[in-house]
């Protein structure tokens, strides 16, 4: 079985492109292009030298000493927080403006949460020279504002989303309905493996750099390629997706998938999609996201602006369904002690993202000999002040 994108568009069930009429000519375009543009050496050459030489790639694989002792097996970091941007969304948006150009496109859009995709979507415009609009939810420009002032100095225009939750979701309507309205010179540059057909596979294969780089790091320091365990967190899940492409169909690979439970799973205050998502459709894709009984989409929480997304993308969904991956909830509570206790055992600051995933040694047992590879997806400097509030600091 094959847990990679079908010709259609589909992981298992999950995937395709349900869009507006108006959407057609625009997402039609990019698939029929994508792959093509993406296989041409050009491409790949200008790629892979802006991911060495500007966003500074590869990233370490770093043996956690202290982590490891702590939890008594082996821990490697996978540190994404060192790129160019201080996350991994730069990897997509060095691919995607890329594509955009060969596209012919001079204005770009974005949606974004934590800001993340928002600067690195910014950063990659001011790069090449190209307009850049990116959408924020109203909360996520008031919890996110040192990404927000980062955004406008790389000129970048920032405009607020009002409606719904004023988050991640709607900051993706407002985008959607921008691109509706502007088809010929617009690229959207979606930051996660969601939204419709290409979008899933195109950003995971631009982010499958973080498991292509993993697979010979491995190899140099342990002898194997192959991990015992990946450990990532999800909210649409793009990190996750670079961090287990090459290991999808690998079963002797056991993926683990950490999603944020917010103030718990059965809160009402939380955005576990696994556990509390139906199939729908979000954003143009088929997935599992959380709704009331009559359809309508219920507004995720997380103290991770990453994380509070009501679905997931189609490739998590279908790990999910199948079994391939396991999935664990995190609670904020257990986010900030981890993410604490990385700072104080390793000297590293993590985005509250990827402080989901490290705690997930709180709630699963390794043993001493299994490799554990984490995808340290971002870095703290975002979320210092909500350290500093959570903690008292």
């Amino acid at each position: 079985m094959s847990y990679n994108i079908s010709e259609k568009g589909y992981y298992g069930e999950f995937g395709g492109a349900y869009i507006p009429e108006m959407l057609y000519p625009n997402v039609e375009e990019l698939r029929q292009n994508y792959l093509k543009i993406m296989a041409e050496p050009s491409f790949q050459e200008e790629f892979h030298a802006l991911l060495k030489d500007y966003v500074g790639r590869p990233t370490p694989l770093y043996f956690a000493k202290r982590l490891s002792e702590k939890y008594n097996t082996k821990i490697y970091l996978k540190r994404e927080d060192l790129n160019h941007t201080g996350a991994h969304k730069i990897n997509n948006t060095i691919g995607q403006i890329l594509m955009a150009k060969r596209l012919g496109k001079n204005r770009i859009i974005a949606e974004t949460g934590a800001g993340q995709h928002g600067v690195a979507t910014a950063t990659v415009c001011a790069l090449m020279g190209i307009e850049c609009i990116v959408y924020m939810g109203e909360i996520d420009i008031a919890r996110q504002a040192p990404n927000v002032a980062r955004m406008k100095m790389l000129g970048a225009t920032v405009i607020p989303a009002l409606s719904g939750s004023r988050t991640l979701k709607d900051a993706t309507n407002e985008a959607i309905r921008d691109w509706i309205n502007n088809p010929v010179d617009t690229h959207y540059i979606i930051g996660s493996v969601v939204g419709p057909h290409p979008y899933p596979d195109m950003v995971a294969k631009f982010q499958a750099v973080v498991s292509e780089e993993i697979k010979s790091q491995l190899l140099e320091k342990e002898g194997t390629e192959n991990p015992d365990y990946l450990i990532a967190c999800v909210g649409g899940g793009s990190n996750a997706a670079g961090t287990y492409y090459h290991y999808l169909d690998n079963e002797d690979v056991n993926i683990i998938a950490v999603e944020a439970a917010g103030l718990g799973v059965d809160s009402g205050e939380s955005a576990a999609t696994s556990v509390l998502g139906k199939e729908g459709i979000i954003h143009g894709s088929k997935t599992l996201l959380m709704q009331t009984n009559d359809g309508q989409i219920t507004e995720p929480y997380s103290i991770s602006a990453g994380l509070d997304y009501p679905g997931v993308g189609p490739m998590h969904a279908n790990l999910y369904k199948t079994g391939r991956a396991e999935f664990i909830a995190i609670t904020d509570k257990d986010a900030m002690t981890s993410g604490l206790e990385l700072c104080k055992l390793e000297g590293i600051i993590p985005a509250i993202e990827s402080s989901h995933a490290l705690a997930v040694f709180e709630h699963k047992t390794f043993q001493p000999d299994d490799i554990v590879v984490l995808n340290l997806s971002g870095r703290g400097d975002k979320d210092l002040q909500n350290y500093i509030d959570y903690f008292k600091l």
